[in-house]
């Protein structure tokens, strides 16, 4: 698989001349740290960050540390998510959902790496949308960017003061822990370099991973889920087919997306790559890795909850197994957290001092930048989770709104970008086959990301009436959801 993926890129680089040189150039310092210069760095010398880690080995993103990277973006809260959404779309259409939206995004991410590549001054989404579309997308594509992962690390606060939660037995109100998650995201994000960062993330996959396939076993070995009727006899109520309404579908296949949804954070993940040749290698085993672990959790869970599966997942299986799970799984939500306030704060930190010698130098100006980024990334993801503290419909509503919209329009319209004029000269059965295919990324996406975003208020207003309105700030403990 990995072969013909690598083949595809060859292909591309004899089709399109200019790539070989940009991957010389882009590669032509790679022994020594001191003195290089990045495309989109600048000058990395020994007097600040070492972004690229070209001669640091110890703390270098490599193509290992990359999958991790990679997984950590998606495995973590998404999981989450995915038997609750087979049981709003029955277990066989959830799993054809599953697939399709890990093959697109899967297309996307590779996209990703062809597109950074070709233009390594690329260092994220936005400066692809101003390479596409001028200035307006450079700017449209950096405020989602940027509103898309804060929004997800409200999402991952929100994760980590339910985790809290259920290991105190709500030892605080859930607004304190929720404080309490935001000031441990920031001073984990303030890391400078994602570098450093990796093997948090490898501490958080294995952690993440372990919660829930305890949960996944405690399942199994049950008698029923803590949320079902605890007299009487009792059968998982689980379907095949399911027959739900429009908004609740899209809602649901919109959680699905979210839990793939870590394509933009991919762009400045290869920007900090020792090697951003091995981007494929890593990308294939992490989608692999990915889709191995929602179908399986995601459908031994549902097989044996049923509609009595909790969102989060890791409350399935009783109080006992809940506490473990969620005490093994509140690292994997950290670093998860940590990861996405990291990156639109790195987001804004190169764009304020991008072209500065303050960017690479540790300067006052350069840690007052750094730590307001990260200060103020923190504070917006903080009021958001308090704000909505409703974990499905805030999943489903970034994913329908912002998920779709980082990770499929813009890789359908960056193929295009790159290969049009090839139609000029060749227009092949393979590129019309292209053409058609990234069209049909971009439509489904703008379709998914208006339906979705419509299913997903219309729940969260839902929710929001069965609390009576009060959900904002509250200090209801918020593990016993389902």
């Amino acid at each position: 698989m990995e072969s013909k993926s690598m083949s595809v890129d060859q292909e591309e680089d004899v089709q399109h001349g200019h790539a070989v040189k940009v991957v010389a150039e882009y590669h032509q310092h790679q022994v020594d740290a001191a003195g290089v210069h990045d495309a989109v760095f600048g000058d990395l010398s020994g007097q600040g960050p070492n972004y690229r880690n070209l001669a640091a080995k110890k703390t270098k993103v490599g193509w290992i540390g990359t999958v991790a990277l990679m997984m950590k973006t998606q495995v973590g809260l998404g999981v989450l998510s995915i038997p609750a959404t087979f049981d709003t779309l029955g277990l066989i259409p959830g799993l054809a959902c599953l697939l399709v939206v890990a093959a697109i995004t899967s297309w996307s991410d590779y996209v990703v790496g062809v597109f950074k590549r070709r233009h390594p001054g690329v260092y994220g989404i936005h400066d692809a949308g101003g390479l596409m579309f001028g200035r307006i997308g450079r700017e449209g594509f950096g405020v989602a960017y940027c509103v898309f992962w804060i929004f997800v690390a409200g999402s991952g606060m929100l994760s980590i003061s339910i985790g809290l939660n259920a290991v105190s037995s709500h030892g605080l109100c859930t607004a304190g822990f929720v404080a309490v998650a935001a000031v441990i995201g920031f001073m984990l994000a303030s890391i400078r370099t994602l570098g450093r960062i990796s093997w948090l993330a490898w501490i958080g996959l294995v952690g993440i991973l372990v919660s829930i396939l305890l949960v996944t076993v405690g399942v199994g070995l049950q008698d029923r889920p803590a949320a079902a009727p605890q007299q009487g006899p009792w059968t998982s109520d689980f379907q095949l087919f399911k027959r739900p309404s429009f908004t609740s579908a899209v809602s649901a296949i919109s959680s699905l997306v979210f839990a793939y949804a870590g394509t933009p954070a991919f762009f400045a993940i290869a920007a900090e790559m020792r090697n951003p040749r091995h981007y494929t290698r890593s990308l294939l085993i992490c989608q692999a890795g990915v889709t191995a672990t929602y179908i399986s959790i995601g459908t031994v869970v549902y097989y044996f909850c049923g509609s009595y599966v909790a969102s989060p997942a890791l409350g399935s299986a009783g109080p006992l197994v809940k506490k473990v799970a969620y005490g093994l799984a509140l690292p994997g939500l950290i670093v998860t957290t940590t990861i996405v306030i990291h990156l639109p704060a790195k987001y804004a930190f190169v764009r304020l001092l991008r072209g500065s010698k303050h960017l690479t130098t540790n300067s006052p100006v350069h840690w007052v930048t750094w730590l307001g980024c990260t200060m103020v990334t923190t504070v917006i993801a903080y009021l958001i989770a308090s704000g909505i503290p409703v974990f499905g419909g805030l999943v489903s509503l970034i994913g329908a709104l912002l998920g779709t919209l980082m990770s499929f329009q813009p890789m359908g319209c960056m193929w295009l970008y790159d290969n049009w004029n090839r139609g000029k000269q060749d227009r092949s059965a393979k590129w019309i086959l292209m053409v058609i295919f990234s069209v049909f990324v971009v439509v489904s996406g703008t379709f998914l990301m208006i339906a979705g975003t419509y299913g997903s208020v219309v729940g969260i207003m839902a929710s929001y009436e069965r609390s009576g309105g009060s959900g904002a700030w509250t200090c209801t403990d918020n593990s016993n959801s389902t």
